[in-house]
């Protein structure tokens, strides 16, 4: 079995996988001041739940957008199962059979989303994720990167709008029945959650036509489906890509190396 783990910005996600499917998926939040052995506690803890015991886990893969998190995350996983986890980063990619753009620069949940894509779909790809960042990457289906578009997320330019405005509350990311809003509440979602959609398709619709429509649109994150009325706007909604991308990499990685 494999313990696969994404830290993004807002969500630290875990993953069991048993060789052929994702058996567990458990999600916190992503704090910075926690410890590796608070951490520690929780994951051995939904082992416990799930009746896993230590020792059935034989590899273990780090994605990590926060670098603050990274060593704690490290040394709680080397720590608890007694070897060190494959670390997503520039050093893994020249073992991918993706060809990515700035190494050093991009995020790694993006090789991961491209990866996936390229291993899933085999053809040009657009991944549309609903995060912290709402994120648009584009991978060839000859396996190249083409580029990245990076958004505010929902909840980010929701959060946004609560931090810095005294008389606007934070709302919940649900689809108003108009666009005029009559409360401030459904104001706020008419604004963000109906702008988005627009923004989506406004993006896709350039992303494809700079590509002479040969590129599909598949959308990843937790708030993936959040939208319904964009659902026509993918050929698939698949909530767990990212996770996926990063199991890949370790798979690339246990293959180059055996």
């Amino acid at each position: 079995m494999q313990i696969i783990v994404d830290i993004g910005n807002t969500d630290a996600v875990f993953g069991l996988y048993d060789q052929t499917s994702w058996q567990y998926i458990w999600r916190t939040a992503a704090q910075r001041e926690e410890t590796a052995e608070s951490y520690e506690r929780r994951l051995r803890l939904w082992l416990l739940e799930a009746s896993i015991p230590l020792s059935a886990v034989k590899t273990t893969v780090l994605s990590s957008v926060v670098p603050g998190l990274t060593p704690t995350m490290r040394t709680m996983l080397t720590e608890l199962f007694g070897f060190a986890p494959i670390v997503v980063g520039p050093g893994v990619y020249p073992l991918l059979p993706i060809e990515i753009i700035r190494p050093h620069e991009i995020g790694a949940d993006l090789v991961a989303n491209a990866l996936a894509a390229y291993i899933r779909y085999q053809r040009t790809c657009v991944v549309v994720d609903f995060g912290t960042a709402l994120t648009f990457t584009t991978v060839s289906g000859a396996g190249k990167m083409l580029g990245v578009a990076i958004a505010p997320g929902l909840k980010t330019a929701i959060r946004s709008l609560f931090a810095n405005t005294a008389q606007l509350p934070e709302v919940p990311i649900e689809v108003p029945a108009s666009a005029l809003g009559t409360s401030t509440t459904h104001a706020i979602q008419a604004g963000v959650v109906l702008g988005y959609e627009g923004l989506v398709r406004s993006l896709l619709t350039r992303i494809q036509s700079e590509l002479q429509g040969d590129c599909i649109a598949v959308a990843t994150g937790g708030l993936s489906g959040r939208i319904p009325s964009l659902r026509d706007a993918f050929v698939d909604i698949v909530p767990s890509l990212t996770l996926e991308g990063v199991r890949l990499i370790g798979e690339f990685v246990t293959t180059s190396d055996s």
